[in-house]
């Protein structure tokens, strides 16, 4: 069976994002996105906390997925669109922060708004991380990757890789120095900026 343009209805979505890309038909596109609108729409009520802001988000994310499709380089779909639905929340977090409050809020969603703060703050700290990570030497990011973020022991990361047991440690220890150093610097050079 198959559908729009001799595309199978079992098709990967990464075979349905190079359809896009080389067809730039919106159709493929939504056949694509509506099979993760729900996690789209989850993300934004997560964020927005409101179901028609949501939805409107929702709807904005599609848009920008036209062309960034077609702009980025997408290995997994699923995560990339994650990713992307949350910054366009938090992006619009920020520009709602920015504009005055016509309106006195309550002692009690000050938490709320603290909360708030606080997840950004995690986001902005999440993107700094990942960028310092990019910038280890291979053999320290792959160590570093496979330990923390891929819950692997260090004798089956001398495995994988072929290395000793004690240089394994050795790569992560030294990630882990180069990773604070480069957080430390990330933030220091934040607030000099402010």
């Amino acid at each position: 069976m198959t559908f729009l343009k001799n595309i199978p209805s079992t098709a990967s979505d990464a075979e349905l994002v190079q359809a896009y890309k080389q067809s730039q038909d919106q159709e493929v596109l939504g056949h694509l996105y509506l099979r993760y609108m729900d996690l789209c729409y989850g993300v934004c009520l997560k964020y927005l906390k409101d179901p028609a802001t949501a939805q409107d988000a929702t709807m904005n994310i599609y848009e920008e997925l036209v062309e960034k499709v077609i702009k980025y380089d997408i290995d997994n779909f699923k995560p990339w669109l994650y990713r992307l639905a949350s910054n366009h929340c938090l992006m619009q977090l920020r520009k709602e922060k920015r504009q005055p409050r016509v309106v006195q809020l309550p002692v009690m969603q000050l938490k709320e708004e603290t909360h708030l703060e606080d997840v950004i703050q995690r986001e902005e700290d999440l993107d700094k991380l990942e960028d310092c990570i990019s910038e280890l030497p291979e053999d320290q990011k792959l160590a570093v990757n496979l330990f923390y973020m891929q819950k692997t022991c260090y004798k089956d990361i001398a495995d994988k890789t072929g290395e000793d047991v004690n240089k394994i440690r050795s790569y992560i220890q030294n990630g882990r120095r180069n990773l604070k150093i480069c957080m430390e610097n990330k933030i220091g050079q934040k607030e000099e900026n402010e």
